[in-house]
Formats: C-alpha cells, sequence, structure tokens
C-alpha cells in the first residue's frame, strides 16, 4: 500500500495459540508436499501432491520421483539440481514442467531444500503449486496493492487491536498526517480531532461486524486547523476465507469542495434571511435602547457571539463628530450568545465612555469604514478594549477575531457595531463584513428616526409639562391630587391637561381635558385652551358658559376636536356644578357607598360649533370625592370600555377614604399599562369641612 508495516510480532496479528484456525492463503495455493530419499525415491507424498501430479501416495511411494512426473528430455536437468542440494544443501526455487498422470504437461512453482534426520540420512524436501494458481494470487495481490496505493480515496488497515498497519497515499494527502506517524498506534491516539470518539465506533464495527457506510464528518484535521474539511468514511471489519477476523479497514473519501458549495449556499440563505428579520425585526419601536438592543440581538449567534451597540454622545445631542481627538460613546445594548468575560469587558448599557483615537471604534467612527481584524493579538485586544483590564477580560473571553461597523444614517455616522467571536471557531472575512455594514445601515436609519422622535418627545414633553399648572398652595374646601403621565410615544404626547383654579367666593374651578390629536401641536393648542380657561375662571363664568366660550375660541385654533370636563366647586353651599364637552362622566364617590359614574348630559366636543351645553348641579359634601380623568385612562385597543370603567369603579371603591396620592398612584398601576399608547391626566378631589357654610 506504499506503507511500512507494522513492527509488532506477526506484522500486528496477535500470536496464534495452538488452536488458532489456519490462514486460508495455503488453501489457495494448494501447496503439495513431497519428500525423496538420497536415491530420489518418493518416500512421503501429500494429498495435495495426488492433486497437483494425479498420482496417488500407493502409486508414487517408492517410485523415482523424476521417472514418475519428469519428461524424459528433462530429467537429466532434473537429476542434476537434485544432486546439487543433497550434496551442498543449496535451496533451489524455481518453475519447472511435469508430466501429470493424465500425460498432461503442467507448470509447477517449486521451493527444494535438504533435510536431515537425527540418524544422518539426507532427504529433500520439495513444495510444490501450480503455476497458474500462484500466478494469479501474485497478480490479484499486484493489482490490489496498484488500487490501493494509486486510489484517490484514503485507505487504513488496522489490526484487531485497531492499531494501523498501513495506510495508503491518498489517506496521507487527505488528513496531512504521514504513515510514519500512524503506523503502529492507535486509533485513539491519531484521530483525536474528530469530536465524535471513533474508537468506540471503530470496536463496535469489529465486534458486530456492521459496517458503517457513507458517515459524513466535518472536521479540522491538524495540517489545516482554520477550514472546515468534510470527509465520507466508512468502516467494515475485514475477514480471511475462513471467516477469522483479520482486522478492520476505514475508507476517506474528501468531499470538502462539495461541502463548502453547500455551505456557501446555506450561508448565503442564511444572510438573506438574517437581513429579512432585521428589516421586519429592527426598529420595532421608536425607542433608541429597544432599537439598539434588537440590533445587536438579531447579530447574536448567527453572525458574532457577543455585539455592542454604541453610539456617538454628540449624535445624541445634534452635535457633529469631531473627527481628532478621543471619541466619546453611549452605550446603549450589549449582547451575548453564552455567559463571557467579554460582556464584562462591554461598557454597560446606558453609560458613557471615552476612546482614545488609537483604538480601533475611534477609527471606524472616524474613517466611517469597516475594522477588520480576522486574528487578534493581545496588541489588538487593547486596541479594541478601553483600558487594559477590558483586554484582559476579552484575552479571557477567548475573542480570537473581531469586527467593527459604522453606523451611517443620511449622510452622518451615528456610531458603530462592535462584534466578537469567542466560541465559532471562524474567522471574520470580507463577506462578514459586507453582511455586518448591510445589517448597521439599516439599523443606523432606525437608530436615527429613534434618535430624532426621543427629541421629538422630549420636546414635547417639555412642552406639555410647562404648560400644565403649578399645584396650587390653597384650595377652599378641597383637597386636590392630580396626575399627568406622558404617552409611551412622541407622536401621542402633548393633548391632556388638568387645572385647579380658585376664584372669588372661596370657589374653585376644576377642569380636565383631552385635544384630539397629539405632538407639539396638540400640547400648543392645550396650552392656549388652558390659559383660556383659567381665565373664563378668574372672571367667575359658569361652567356652560365657559365652555360655550372655549368652543368659540376653538374656530381659531388648528387642533379643532377637544372633550373638556369643567366643574366649579362652592364650599358654602355643599355643591358641584358640573358641564361636559363630550368627555367622559366623572365618578361620585360618596361616604360609605361604591363609586359611580354620574349620569350628566354629554355635550359635544369643542370645535363642533353650534351645540349648546348643559350643566348639572350635585350636592358635594365633606368626604365626597369627585374623580375628572382623560381617555387614556381606561380606553385600551383590547378591552371595551364598560370593562374599563369597571374597573376604574372597583378600584376607587376600594381606595375611598384612602390618601387622594395614594389612589392616583394606584389608579394609574392598575389601569395605565407600562408604554401606554395615550396620554393621561387625572384629577381627584375630596370636600373637607369649611367654616360655617359647611353642609
Amino acid at each position: 500500500m506504499g506503507t511500512k508495516d507494522s513492527s509488532r510480532a506477526g506484522h500486528g496479528r496477535p500470536v496464534a495459540g495452538p488452536g488458532a484456525p489456519p490462514s486460508g492463503l495455503l488453501d489457495l495455493l494448494s501447496v503439495a508436499a513431497v519428500v525423496l530419499d538420497a536415491n530420489g525415491q518418493v518416500v512421503f507424498w501429500s494429498p495435495k501432491a495426488e492433486d497437483l501430479f494425479g498420482y496417488t501416495a500407493a502409486e508414487a511411494l517408492g517410485q523415482q520421483a523424476a521417472r514418475l512426473t519428469v519428461h524424459e528430455e528433462h530429467r537429466a536437468e532434473v537429476i542434476r539440481l537434485f544432486a546439487r542440494i543433497i550434496e551442498s544443501g543449496t535451496d533451489w526455487a524455481g518453475s519447472f514442467p511435469i508430466r501429470h498422470k493424465d500425460g498432461s504437461t503442467r507448470l509447477v512453482e517449486f521451493r527444494n531444500m535438504r533435510l536431515l534426520d537425527d540418524l544422518g540420512g539426507v532427504y529433500a524436501l520439495g513444495l510444490a503449486a501450480d503455476q497458474a494458481a500462484v500466478e494469479r494470487i501474485e497478480r490479484d495481490a499486484s493489482l490490489a496493492m496498484r488500487l490501493v496505493s494509486q486510489s484517490p480515496v484514503g485507505l487504513a488497515i488496522l489490526d484487531p487491536d485497531l492499531r494501523y498497519l498501513a495506510v495508503n497515499p491518498a489517506l496521507e494527502r487527505i488528513t496531512g498526517q504521514s504513515a510514519a506517524e500512524r503506523l503502529g498506534r492507535p486509533v485513539g491516539e491519531i484521530l483525536t480531532y474528530l469530536d465524535t470518539n471513533p474508537e468506540a465506533r471503530l470496536r463496535r464495527v469489529l465486534e458486530t461486524g456492521e459496517s458503517v457506510v457513507d458517515r459524513h464528518i466535518v472536521c479540522r484535521p491538524p495540517a489545516d486547523p482554520d477550514h472546515e474539511h468534510a470527509w465520507s468514511v466508512s468502516y467494515y471489519r475485514l475477514e480471511d476465507s475462513g471467516g477469522r477476523v483479520l482486522g478492520l479497514a476505514y475508507s476517506v473519501i474528501d468531499v470538502t469542495e462539495r461541502h463548502r458549495a453547500a455551505a456557501e449556499v446555506a450561508q448565503a440563505r442564511q444572510r438573506l434571511a438574517l437581513i429579512a428579520q432585521a428589516s421586519a425585526c429592527v426598529g420595532s419601536t421608536l425607542d433608541l435602547e429597544t432599537t439598539a438592543r434588537e440590533l445587536a440581538d438579531i447579530v447574536v449567534p448567527v453572525l458574532a457571539d457577543v455585539a455592542a451597540v454604541d453610539v456617538l454622545d454628540s449624535a445624541l445631542d445634534g452635535r457633529s463628530a469631531s473627527r481628532e481627538g478621543p471619541a466619546r460613546f453611549r452605550a446603549l445594548a450589549v449582547s451575548a450568545a453564552h455567559s463571557t468575560e467579554a460582556v464584562r469587558a462591554a461598557d454597560p448599557p446606558g453609560g458613557l465612555a471615552t476612546y482614545d483615537s488609537d483604538r480601533l471604534i475611534t477609527r471606524c467612527v472616524r474613517t466611517r469604514q469597516p475594522v477588520l481584524v480576522p486574528h487578534t493579538t493581545r496588541q489588538d485586544l487593547e486596541r479594541i478594549a478601553r483600558h487594559g483590564e477590558a483586554a484582559s477580560l476579552l484575552e479571557a473571553a477567548g475573542v480570537h477575531s473581531y469586527l467593527a461597523v459604522p453606523l451611517l444614517a443620511r449622510g452622518e455616522v451615528l456610531g458603530a457595531l462592535d462584534l466578537a467571536r469567542t466560541l465559532n471557531p471562524a474567522p471574520f472575512d470580507e463577506d462578514d463584513a459586507f453582511l455586518a455594514c448591510e445589517l448597521a445601515t439599516r439599523a443606523a436609519v432606525c437608530i436615527d428616526n429613534a434618535r430624532g422622535y426621543q427629541a421629538q418627545r422630549q420636546t414635547a414633553l417639555t412642552l406639555q409639562r410647562s404648560l400644565l399648572p403649578e399645584r396650587p398652595s390653597h384650595l377652599p374646601g378641597l383637597e386636590v391630587a392630580c396626575r399627568y403621565q406622558p404617552a409611551g410615544a412622541a407622536c401621542e404626547i402633548g393633548g391632556d391637561w388638568y387645572d385647579a383654579v380658585p376664584f372669588q367666593g372661596d370657589r374653585t374651578a376644576l377642569v380636565v381635558g383631552d385635544v384630539m390629536g397629539s405632538g407639539i401641536k396638540a400640547a400648543a393648542t392645550m396650552g392656549q385652551l388652558r390659559s383660556a380657561a383659567r381665565a373664563f375662571a378668574e372672571l367667575a363664568v359658569a361652567p356652560a358658559e365657559a365652555l360655550h366660550h372655549l368652543d368659540h375660541l376653538t374656530e381659531g385654533v388648528e387642533q379643532t376636536i377637544t372633550t373638556c370636563i369643567y366643574c366649579v366647586y362652592d364650599p358654602h353651599r355643599g355643591t358641584c356644578e358640573i358641564c361636559l364637552a363630550g368627555h367622559l362622566p366623572p365618578v361620585l364617590i360618596r361616604l360609605g357607598r361604591a363609586a359611580r359614574l354620574l349620569d350628566l348630559p354629554t355635550g359635544a366636543p369643542l370645535g363642533v360649533g353650534g351645540v349648546p351645553f348643559e350643566a348639572a348641579t350635585i350636592t358635594f359634601h365633606p368626604g365626597d370625592e369627585l374623580v375628572l380623568y382623560t381617555d387614556g385612562l381606561v380606553e385600551t385597543r383590547s378591552e371595551p370600555i364598560d370593562a374599563r370603567l369597571d374597573t376604574l369603579l372597583d378600584a376607587l371603591t376600594a381606595t375611598r377614604g384612602h390618601d387622594l396620592e395614594g389612589t392616583c398612584d394606584r389608579l394609574l398601576e392598575i389601569l395605565r399599562p407600562p408604554g401606554g399608547e395615550d396620554d393621561v391626566a387625572l384629577l381627584i378631589a375630596r370636600a373637607l369641612p369649611f367654616g360655617n357654610g359647611a353642609v
């Protein structure tokens, strides 16, 4: 097989005991044994000699062998060779024509040697086999050796102890291991780079005789540890013609190119799927941190084992990024496929971090180009990490490959996406960089939208809060608690307000309104209406008349549809006059009674125009509570409004008589979902005992 055999006894085969079965080779050769005395007479004749020469032992014994088996023209030569063997003891081997009993001539392969007995007698032993059989076996063996040595299929032969007896050149080429490295050694010492336990599988084949055919193996052989190789292997037991187990053989076909082609197709599909998934999942909200986290999560573990999204602090503030010196980043998200020290090395989300100008992430955002380090060294890790301790953590985590790509949106660099590989043994390559840039570009637009949304939301929220009133220091005969909670999205902020305005006669105007629409325009409109409602309260205008004037004012305001509830509480009379403009009814809670919705004329929203408003007066005694609210507290897309109003009444009944501030918090906790779609204004008023006019 183009190799050397093992040096173990019997060429790796265990030494046979007395009862060991014979090899089948001698049977194939059909070797005949003949012994002649010094005179050339036959003294021993084996059964195989009968088959080869045609004479029985009875016919041959005592006969001159030359006369019996050799043609007359060859006898002189035979006698001469026989005499040389007897006299000198020199062996002779070769082919010679013999005469068969049936008269035919056959060419026979001979091995002749002298024998001596204990009495000094001299004999000649002849071992003979049909030359055609010998040539057939030699031809078959030679052909087998040629096929093995020239085969493109890797072949190995193992003894029953699973030690290598031979390997062919193809196996040396495929695995990168020479025959000298293998021969005489067990497979367990050689195939250490395979993930599975090949020795156990081979042992099972040896014991059961059940072959394993076309088993697919993917590995990184020692000769090429940076790349995956794919092999198709087969294991089968070797037996002789008598069924004796000789060992085991296995074949290896290199299918790496086919495997890589299939892997490239699968990888292309995976990357297209990743891009499609990113388009669907990244930017699902207009929250900056959520968008960054979605980007980090989607690249792990398909593209990287660890991912971090860092945005330039200047980009968040709307400033131009500096072109030199250190870069200041705000970490937004970190994601990892497994628990790793690399997460500790990353900057915690929400924190600010400054990276020197020689750091790779700084180079990435300054050049606006990807930074690819296929195989990282300690020096590279020190340029990746912010400081030496973080570099040590990256080294301990096994970071061996690094990639940073810029987040570019609308011509502006917002930050960078950092990627690292620890468990994935493959280094980042140009294809990975291209995919990361594609994902980063798509995500950067979403991050830019989220950044704009955040700025808009903050502006609207600041305007909204600036337009809400300060809590009055004293309201005659009245305790009030108020809450404003913005919507989860910037586009929903701005339309709701509350107010409590004391005016002449110890009276108090309580107002809650909701400008339909959202954003900065809604907040501005709300500010105008709140100021006008406060002015009407100062003029002691009755609720219905005040809503009439507010309705008239909306004709000149862009946001024209507004719901409002306007109440005037008189502590001297113990009454509360209430008027609605398309608003949800208030809740009244009397001492010792369950909370209930007041049945009042609903009226039309402000901005409809031409619809009169009708007020109603209720008694409002000390201890009674009145709850005014906007629809953001009770309306959702998933539950009917009646069910939500029942929940509101149950909550108010349960908190009846409690601290009003705590009641506000409790209502928001029960009814307000996280990230609600609409803002909420809430006002709870409780009547207090008031001088001699208290009822």
